[in-house]
């Protein structure tokens, strides 16, 4: 209910503005009419009774058809509301009239076409964004409504070239997207077997957005795609240290490259990632990896240290697994409890976006949620209070 005063709070002042500019065209009794009508709109707002305030804004607009700034909110008001008929209809009217001005018709065709996208006729939508572009009246806005529509279509051509010239006539930072359409179109690239079309759109990525880690990790795929695991297991390195909380992402891609060399030590060079940022993921990958290489009393003892400082499903899971399997026996009750941690951790998120806090268990390079590049990160365990009393307890 607050959202929607908060929405209709533009109506009002519209509203406001309308009744006190037109004032002095007004005779005595249409201002007796008029402002006790405002007034009781903006009593209904305040009182968190939108739809009668909404039901006396448009009886204000329908007394003077020349309210262009109060149809535009109500318009849009309908469809934040989800109620994208009538803002079609609303906003259809305002298009329609021949008194608007150049301004107001911009204004009108833009918030048309957000009605057009919300009701899922991007041709429609497209049409109208790319009209604006033409006459220069909201255009910024109407460029990133396209590069939606075009997002929406996966058609990745055409983002870039409307980011691109978003960019120019903008002060908008747009090389994350930028290098992230470089990176989708070289995907496509990669599919369809055209690697040199692919290299070339990672350069482009990593030109526009030197920190592309997206450009850097398919470069790695590419390299191991030809059978270059060295120069593969360099670029992944190279990732770690430039975007620690993409290695769970690109740890697989590592740990093959890695097999591919013969590399049969790897505890101390997953120790070093660890040691820059823990994770979930990697946490297991070194315990794994120290029970192989010094045998399960030490994988027992590296975990008990990293539950000892982050509190971590996953942690406590293999840490109870390795556990019942140095007792080579498990109780009914050690067993219960792994089956509870395992349903817990399967219900845990592993990524989640910094944004809006969307969470996956897949890494999206886009959100899905708020649209964001890069905004999905790895969810980092968390901290214990007061580790040093674990620690303490654990020795005694």
């Amino acid at each position: 209910m607050m959202e929607l005063l908060f929405l209709l709070l533009p109506v009002a002042a519209a509203s406001g503005w309308w009744i006190a500019r037109r004032s002095a065209k007004w005779s005595s009794s249409e201002r007796c009419e008029r402002a006790p009508t405002f007034f009781r709109g903006l009593n209904y707002l305040l009182n968190e009774q939108p739809d009668k305030a909404i039901d006396v804004f448009l009886k204000l607009a329908e007394m003077d058809s020349e309210t262009v700034e109060t149809h535009l909110a109500l318009g849009s008001l309908f469809r934040r509301r989800g109620e994208v008929d009538r803002a079609i209809r609303i906003h259809q009217n305002l298009v329609a009239r021949q008194s608007l001005s150049l301004s107001q018709r911009g204004f009108a065709l833009y918030e048309l076409g957000r009605d057009y996208m919300l009701a899922g006729l991007f041709d429609r939508a497209e049409s109208l964004f790319n009209e604006l572009v033409e006459m220069e009246l909201q255009q910024q806005r109407a460029l990133r409504g396209l590069i939606e529509i075009y997002q929406a279509e996966k058609e990745w051509p055409r983002c870039l070239e409307m980011a691109e010239r978003l960019q120019r006539i903008s002060d908008e930072p747009l090389s994350t997207e930028i290098a992230q359409y470089h990176c989708e179109m070289a995907e496509e690239c990669l599919r369809t077997g055209e690697t040199d079309s692919a290299r070339a759109h990672l350069l482009d990525a990593q030109s526009v957005d030197a920190d592309c880690i997206r450009a850097s990790m398919l470069q790695a795929q590419m390299e191991m795609t030809a059978g270059d695991a060295e120069t593969a297991a360099l670029l992944y390195r190279r990732v770690v240290e430039r975007g620690p909380r993409y290695l769970p992402a690109m740890l697989p891609g590592l740990l093959e490259c890695w097999r591919r060399l013969g590399r049969k030590q790897v505890a101390g060079e997953l120790q070093s990632f660890f040691d820059m940022h823990p994770s979930p993921p990697l946490m297991l990958e070194l315990s794994e990896a120290i029970e192989r290489e010094q045998g399960i009393d030490a994988a027992l003892v590296f975990l008990e240290d990293y539950l000892c400082e982050h509190a971590d499903l996953a942690g406590a899971e293999r840490l109870l697994e390795l556990r019942m399997r140095l007792r080579n026996s498990a109780g009914q009750g050690d067993a219960i409890l792994l089956q509870v941690l395992r349903q817990l951790l399967a219900l845990q998120p592993v990524h989640q976006c910094e944004h809006c806090g969307f969470e996956a268990r897949a890494l999206h390079w886009q959100c899905p949620s708020c649209k964001r590049w890069g905004s999905i990160k790895a969810v980092e365990p968390y901290p214990i209070a007061n580790p040093a009393v674990l620690k303490q307890r654990r020795i005694s």
